[in-house]
This record gives C-alpha cells, sequence and structure tokens, in this order.
C-alpha cells in the first residue's frame, strides 16, 4: 500500500483560488453595499451651481421618490431627509450653520424630534422656507438667492 501526499504546489494553488475567491466576494459586497447607498441617497455630493446674485443645489429623488441629501450641520456630516410636509412635536433649538452643497444657512430653528426611525435629519420648512424650490420630474432645485 502506497500513500500520496498532494504536491505543494498544488495545496498552494488550492489556497490561492480559495483567496481568490474570498476576496472575489469582499469586493463583489463593498461593490453593491456602496451602488445600494448611491440608489437609497443618490445626492452623496450635491451638485451647485453658482451665478450672478444666487446658489442653486439640485437633488435627484431616489427610487421611492423621496429627497435625501448629505450635508453638514454646524460643520458635522449629515445626512438630510427634506420634507416639506407636516407637523411634529419636539424640541427647539438653533444651529449656528446647515450646508447643502454650496448653500449655507446660519443661525437655523431647528427641531428636535424624539422618535424619528433611521439616521437621517429631516430638513423642514425652518430651513427651506429661506430658500426657493421647485419641484419636476423627480428633481428639486433649491436656490438661494443673495443679496449685492
Amino acid at each position: 500500500l502506497v500513500m500520496s501526499t498532494p504536491a505543494p504546489g498544488r495545496k498552494a494553488g488550492k489556497a490561492m483560488w480559495i483567496v481568490a475567491w474570498l476576496l472575489g466576494l469582499w469586493l463583489a459586497t463593498r461593490f453593491f453595499a456602496q451602488w445600494q447607498d448611491t440608489q437609497r441617497n443618490p445626492n452623496q455630493q450635491p451638485e451647485s451651481a453658482v451665478g450672478s446674485g444666487y446658489t442653486e443645489v439640485r437633488l435627484a429623488s431616489n427610487g421611492q421618490g423621496h429627497f435625501l441629501a448629505s450635508g453638514l450641520i454646524n460643520g458635522e456630516a449629515v445626512e438630510f431627509l427634506l420634507d416639506t410636509n407636516g407637523t411634529s412635536t419636539g424640541y427647539r433649538t438653533r444651529l449656528t450653520s446647515l450646508q447643502l452643497g454650496d448653500i449655507l444657512l446660519s443661525d437655523v430653528r431647528a427641531l428636535i424630534a424624539p422618535g424619528m426611525h433611521g439616521e437621517e435629519v429631516l430638513l423642514g420648512m425652518s430651513a427651506l422656507k429661506q430658500l426657493e424650490f421647485t419641484q419636476r420630474d423627480g428633481t428639486l432645485l433649491l436656490r438661494q438667492t443673495t443679496t449685492q
């Protein structure tokens, strides 16, 4: 009875295939997670346009028709869910600054609403009333006019 052991090259080849498959799965998972996040929030880097006397930000709606956008509150990164309807109960506060693309608002009245689910910050009328906004064909255009 003769027992044979696999050649060292075959073991290394098999190990390389396993590593390649694991790496491929890891890359596919990362790609899919990134794609899914982009579908949920298509405005991770909002596009801004600056003209004579105005700054505009154009936002695309996500697959559910909601407008989510990445921005800043007091210099800290947040994800906004824009909402122009409804009332809420909460605690009043003021934000030193709120930024969405190149639109910058200062001293914004805000409401901390306990019980909201998710990580998004609801961007409501206390901020939006300082802007002109129009919605058409799945796009929301925000315009901040500046005085010269």
